[in-house]
């Protein structure tokens, strides 16, 4: 992007060197977050602080008292939201402020405060649930009948209660809670292997300098042009984790372990149902998950041929998936042309929701450059009682536009939701968490597919979308497959070694990637190097997600779906007010039916089919790409 992004109005160049990353102060402040609109200085926030430190210390002063009375319970409630609203400002304000510039120690101070706060408000009110799950059964019921005031709470006292028959007896409760330590010592073992103690080989890059591998550069090489890098990348970090595969799948086999001996404890009938339980999602939705991936997989391997043969490739090995097919245009996006191309991408949502997206852009909801010593990455974070900001590295590129409608979607999600529900239901829950900025972004990729004339542009918005499917489909489907996989061995009493691991691996990336991807050994260690396994059963929500999302824009985009945006606009507004798949049902999506997921992939189908023509409209290949 131009340095002009970065001129004050006076003028004056933001750094001695042309193009340098400029200091903060010399942003334009209508580029910055307005912060202040939470605590006008650290000052303030230091006051605000002492005093909510001390209604954290006399917080305790409820124990033993919530279940002698409607009013009783109803005055704890009160006061642990205007504490933890007030605890949640503090959090923000203090993170945000240091990611401004990490390099200012005050503000790194005065995070590490906020969070030592939150930990002892979390001590503090540690006694509620154990005493409200030790009420005589119907004493809630009564309270909630007896106090208007109570009913808002209805909701958030089922839930609480539905959980009752897998909470044990006081004493098992306190073993399970000293165990958890040490339930997580192979997660933070691998943790530790995987980032401090393994070290990968140096390898060349394309201008024959050495560079040492990392995981963190693994991506940039994964996509270098020249196959000899990729391949080379592609085989330290995987040829690496081979040499500790025995550790690491002992580590793993560990953390299955683990999972398998909570479950059993608190009397759920296997690990799946355990891990599903907290949002009540069925094991159907799981199931559908992984069926519609491995029924559609032919989708995939077509996928798959394309990419071979645009790349001009003999074979295809994993080491070529991650190469763009088509440069991503170089073309520098002024900041205020990109929150124009995003208004009018989501225009579909309606004025309503067009005019709160142009109110966080100019109300500073986002804090848009990179500075010296800002935080990088891009984020959508706020809590009840402030904005929904955005912090982004603004750079001027296509990508750069798809990443401030995914993370204003975040936003407004959290704009509508916290604007319309009562402090107990404003958060929505993780499942949830990917819809709305998804939305977005195929939103937008359907408004610049249509908008768009250069083929070069066309072509990457296409291979944009085909890897979105494929990393964020087709993938973390294959990885809810293996979890299902290994946890149902290990519960059937067979051991996890890392022979059967490995071959696991390779008979999945098979299975869903087709007989045009060569498995080679290296890629049967990939299961090696994926932290999120040592988080059971997560990785299908990025399916639901997405899933949820494709359906959202097709039928924002039907013309002929009067109902679509408020069904939509009903969904941003509910929170966390009642289960997730219900709020999704509701809307029109019924993760329940194995439908979304189809009609998802269909979609993935007819554009495959949409970019046979663009591609090979000449037949000449990517010869950088070829051995």
């Amino acid at each position: 992007m131009t340095i002009r992004h970065f001129l004050r109005e006076s003028g004056e160049n933001p750094s001695p060197k042309t193009g340098g990353v400029p200091e903060r102060a010399d942003i334009d402040e209508k580029y910055k977050w307005r912060l202040e609109d939470i605590y006008s200085s650290l000052e303030e926030w230091e006051k605000v602080f002492s005093e909510v430190s001390a209604r954290v210390d006399k917080i305790t002063r409820f124990a033993g008292t919530v279940g002698e009375s409607s009013v009783s319970l109803l005055s704890f409630l009160r006061e642990g939201e205007s504490v933890s609203k007030e605890l949640g400002r503090l959090y923000v304000y203090a993170n945000m402020k240091s990611h401004e510039d990490l390099r200012v120690t005050r503000y790194q101070e005065a995070s590490d405060k906020a969070e030592s706060l939150m930990t002892r408000y979390s001590a503090s009110v540690s006694f509620f649930q154990p005493e409200i799950l030790a009420l005589p059964d119907g004493r809630i019921d009564s309270f909630l009948k007896e106090n208007d005031e109570l009913k808002i709470y209805g909701f958030y006292f089922s839930e609480m209660l539905r959980g009752k028959e897998h909470i044990l007896s006081s004493r098992e409760e306190e073993l399970l809670a000293r165990a958890n330590e040490m339930a997580n010592v192979a997660q933070n073992a691998f943790t530790m292997l995987t980032d401090a103690d393994i070290k990968f080989p140096v390898i060349k890059d394309e201008t024959g300098q050495d560079i040492e591998l990392t995981e963190e550069r693994y991506y940039r090489l994964s996509r270098s042009p020249s196959r000899d890098v990729r391949r080379a990348a592609f085989e330290g970090i995987h040829n690496t984790y081979g040499l500790y595969k025995n550790s690491i799948g002992a580590l793993y086999a560990g953390s299955v372990k683990g999972d398998l001996f909570y479950a059993r404890e608190r009397k759920y009938k296997n690990t799946l149902d355990s891990a599903l339980f907290s949002d009540n999602v069925p094991e159907s939705v799981y199931n559908n998950v992984v069926g519609a991936a491995i029924d559609n997989a032919p989708f995939l391997h077509r996928y798959m041929s394309l990419r071979k043969r645009v790349l001009g490739l003999d074979e295809l090995h994993f080491y070529d998936l991650n190469v763009p097919l088509s440069e991503e245009p170089q073309s520098d996006i002024p900041y205020e042309e990109a929150v124009n191309i995003v208004a009018e991408a989501l225009s579909p949502l309606g004025d309503d929701y067009t005019g709160n997206l142009k109110r966080g852009f100019q109300e500073r909801w986002i804090d848009v450059y990179e500075n010296q010593g800002k935080r990088k990455g891009a984020y959508s974070w706020g809590s009840y009682g402030t904005r929904p900001y955005v912090l982004l590295n603004y750079n001027g590129t296509l990508r750069d536009v798809f990443t401030i409608a995914h993370e204003m979607g975040h936003s407004l999600h959290s704009w509508y939701s916290h604007s319309n529900q009562p402090q107990v239901y404003a958060d929505y829950t993780i499942l949830l968490a990917e819809v709305a900025s998804t939305t977005n972004e195929s939103l937008l990729l359907e408004h610049l597919l249509r908008t768009r004339k250069e083929e070069r542009e066309k072509k990457w918005l296409l291979t944009y979308y085909f890897d979105m499917v494929r990393t964020t489909f087709y993938r973390q489907a294959m990885f809810a497959d293996y979890e299902k996989a290994t946890h149902s061995r290990a519960e059937s009493g067979e051991a996890l070694s890392p022979a059967w691991l490995c071959a696991l691996w390779g008979e999945l990336c098979a299975k869903y990637y087709g007989s045009e991807l060569v498995i080679d050994d290296s890629l049967r260690m990939e299961w090696a190097r994926i932290p999120h396994f040592y988080t059971a059963f997560y990785v299908y929500k990025y399916v639901t997600g997405f899933t949820a999302a494709g359906s959202f824009a097709a039928s924002l985009l039907n013309t002929q779906d009067a109902g679509a945006r408020e069904r939509y606009l009903t969904f941003l507004k509910s929170g966390g007010s009642d289960f997730s798949l219900d709020i999704l049902g509701r809307a029109g999506v019924d993760l329940r039916s194995r439908e979304p997921f189809e009609a998802t992939l269909r979609i993935f189908e007819e554009k495959l089919k949409m970019s046979t023509d663009l591609f090979f409209r000449t037949n000449a290949p990517n010869c950088s790409n070829v051995a």
